[in-house]
């Protein structure tokens, strides 16, 4: 799909300017890093899904290290993106904790690159429908609850650490590049690991937003910030997670 497609179809949805640019850098970063179940097939979903695009997300309650949103029915997209435009302009410190309702929320590793290019830290959590079976089968029980984490390198590119719980993730699905029951923990006879942090993650998130979708998030400014540069040093020559 080209830029000017996906532009208009967002646009076709009742998608202002603004919010056309913030979904389509979302999703042709996620093409671009081949992350296609994330990427423009993801536009084809949204057509088919019942969309508030005048709705807007709102910073509800908001403690010492402690900000609570609510989507007030905007996508997940758009949450993040309020959110993480509010911490790089208003940079943490030492830390803050930012929970919300917000779905859907796309690969994480979008926004948690955001941040540390920022010079900040961050940790991001995300629910979705149930997906995963337990390890020994059954109905799905939980989401593919993925976990993004964002090291800053003040002298080059961040580490971006993003996985998902599942074997495949469910954009995967979507696109038709992977089959439903395929949608399992990964790891093979060890997945009841990635189950195991599955029901974790997913727990952690439902302790904030209930029964509903959302995200838990944890960024900072780092005390010490070598950590980025000082791995691409000793890994030359070798793929680190994120890179493209």
């Amino acid at each position: 799909m080209l830029p000017e497609e996906a532009r208009g179809r967002l646009a076709a949805l009742g998608f202002g300017a603004g919010d056309v640019e913030t979904l389509f850098g979302h999703f042709d970063d996620a093409e671009r890093r081949g992350k296609l179940g994330h990427g423009h097939a993801r536009i084809e979903w949204l057509e088919r899904q019942e969309l508030d695009p005048t709705a807007r997300p709102l910073k509800a309650r908001a403690l010492p290290g402690f900000d609570e949103w609510e989507s007030r029915g905007a996508l997940g997209y758009l949450v993040l993106a309020a959110i993480c435009a509010e911490l790089v302009e208003f940079a943490p410190w030492p830390v803050r904790v930012v929970v919300a309702d917000a779905f859907p929320t796309g690969h994480l590793g979008y926004w948690v690159r955001r941040l540390a290019e920022a010079g900040l830290v961050a940790a991001l959590t995300a629910s979705s429908p149930a997906r995963l079976p337990h390890p020994d089968g059954g109905e799905p029980l939980v989401g593919t609850t993925p976990l993004a984490i964002g090291l800053p390198n003040p002298e080059g590119d961040p580490i971006v650490v993003d996985v998902s719980m599942g074997k495949v993730t469910y954009g995967d699905v979507i696109r038709g590049a992977a089959r439903k029951e395929e949608l399992v923990p990964f790891g093979g006879d060890q997945a009841h690991k990635a189950f195991a942090l599955a029901v974790g993650l997913e727990g952690l998130i439902s302790s904030f937003v209930g029964d509903t979708h959302g995200i838990v998030l944890v960024a900072a400014k780092p005390e010490f910030s070598h950590f980025a540069e000082d791995l691409r040093e000793r890994a030359a020559g070798l793929r680190l997670p994120g890179d493209s």
